[in-house]
């Protein structure tokens, strides 16, 4: 029973006596896109992708050799360009409006990080999967933050209203981190994130336009120094 006892308690000190903490800075710059989808009437398409900016602190907690729970917090630009149609104006075709949206998150990641032996010297090769939650903190339509919609009687609202108030991304990724020194390292890599929530609090409860999706995508170069 004593063996038992002691073996139960042995392996449950060893990760903790293993626990390994580190803690970084990021910058990811990217291009980001949006992915619509709409019935005919309203016919939402994605019309390219925007350079977008991100960064903040990260950490790395280890709970073996190579495995590492990743979190952090994250300034991260979103967001991009899409197309629509008007309803039809008597005598008319029916117009195209193009809008050009900007948005910046307060974003936190939850992610296994993944880590390969020595690849080469001082250098492992690190997959990264998990997810994260975002929560907008500035909003741009067109470059403004308000919104005149010149075919709803010109109505002048907050660009931020047009976006719901939560975002969930998918996160995958893959990089490289080469060892400085002894507690610096460096790493580079690139990862796709994959929103989940529909955006669009504006056009179906303002305009009345059904079905209408508008998520985000991202496509990321990470580099990072850990300290």
């Amino acid at each position: 029973m004593k063996k038992l006892f002691f073996t139960l308690a042995a392996l449950a000190i060893a990760p903790a006596a293993f626990a390994q903490v580190e803690i970084g800075l990021k910058v990811s710059p990217a291009i980001s896109f949006l992915r619509t989808s709409s019935p005919s009437t309203t016919n939402f398409q994605g019309d390219g992708g925007k350079l977008s900016f991100g960064g903040g602190i990260f950490v790395d907690y280890f709970f073996g050799e190579n495995y590492a729970f990743n979190t952090g917090l994250f300034l991260t630009g979103k967001g991009g360009n899409l197309t629509y149609q008007e309803a039809m104006v008597a005598g008319a075709t029916r117009p195209t409006v193009s809008q050009k949206i900007a948005i910046q998150y307060l974003e936190i990641p939850a992610t296994i990080k993944l880590f390969t032996n020595e690849v080469a010297p001082a250098t492992r090769v690190y997959f990264q999967v998990g997810g994260s939650v975002g929560f907008p903190v500035a909003t741009r339509i067109n470059g403004d933050k308000f919104y005149t919609d010149t075919y709803n009687g010109n109505a002048q609202t907050e660009a931020s209203s047009h976006v719901f108030a939560v975002d969930a991304n998918l996160i995958g990724g893959l990089g490289v981190e080469y060892q400085l020194g002894q507690s610096t390292k460096l790493l580079a890599g690139l990862s796709y994130h994959h929103g989940l929530v529909n955006l669009d609090h504006y056009f179906e409860k303002n305009r009345g336009f059904s079905d209408v999706s508008i998520k985000n995508s991202v496509v990321a170069l990470d580099l990072g120094l850990k300290f």
